[in-house]
């Protein structure tokens, strides 16, 4: 059964169109916990679309203050502006995504290559001296998982954009690539998260053939369903479905 991390980034996105703090980040992310999520999830970006850094720190003192017990999730791009905010604020998690500047959202997981896997590896060493637990964002390639054990990495998350997309054609073979990515990643003793256009009708699928899925964020749909059903109802939505094994 999965725990449920909320992606406030596109609150974040609202918000940024006018000089206001409406909506309140902050507000969402006390509504989404009070709700029965298990933790917060952002994306700071270089050019701050979304979530800016003093969200970052607003966010890590509400949960340090008011929800001690909840997960704070910091994904980014290590190379690029991200490291500062492990070092400034020691989030439970951090996702290492291969994102780049010019994509409107995170589009693939990792090619660990040697190179890349040398690039990472003092990244991991120094993330895991700030206690923090590190995921890398990677695509349902068996081969990758090998090369996230080898790299000495605590979990992968399972980009599942294609499996929502194949899911919406109604695809009966959608979760297969990933069920048996997250299944050698278990063997080989990683923990297993997944994001990415995950919902209320793909999502409790996903978890049936996972059922040992330790997370999942989701910010988009969440954040559109919640213009419909309002923001409490729609996390209790959410956090029930990524605990469904039905």
């Amino acid at each position: 059964m999965a725990q449920l991390s909320v992606n406030v980034n596109k609150i974040a996105t609202l918000r940024n169109t006018r000089n206001l703090d409406l909506p309140s980040v902050i507000r969402a992310c006390r509504t989404s916990l009070d709700a029965g999520a298990h933790g917060i999830t952002v994306h700071p970006r270089p050019d701050q679309r979304h979530i800016r850094p003093q969200d970052v720190r607003d966010i890590a003192n509400l949960l340090r203050s008011d929800y001690p017990d909840a997960e704070f999730n910091i994904e980014g791009n290590p190379f690029d502006q991200y490291m500062h905010f492990a070092a400034d604020v020691r989030p439970a998690q951090c996702t290492l995504v291969p994102d780049t500047r010019d994509v409107p959202t995170s589009n693939t997981g990792w090619d660990l290559t040697p190179e890349n896997s040398e690039r990472l590896l003092p990244v991991l060493r120094t993330l895991k001296s700030y206690g923090c637990r590190v995921s890398l964002f990677l695509n349902p390639d068996l081969a990758q998982v090998e090369r996230v054990a080898k790299l000495g990495a605590d979990r992968i998350e399972l980009y599942t954009e294609p499996y929502a997309a194949a899911f919406a054609r109604g695809d009966a073979r959608a979760a297969d690539a990933y069920v048996a990515a997250a299944n050698r990643a278990d063997q080989l003793g990683l923990g297993v998260n997944a994001g990415h256009d995950l919902n209320l009708e793909n999502l409790p699928p996903l978890v049936a053939r996972i059922p040992f899925l330790a997370e999942v964020s989701i910010g988009h749909a969440l954040i559109a369903d919640a213009l419909e059903l309002g923001l409490s109802e729609t996390v209790r939505r959410y956090a029930q479905a990524a605990k469904s094994l039905k």
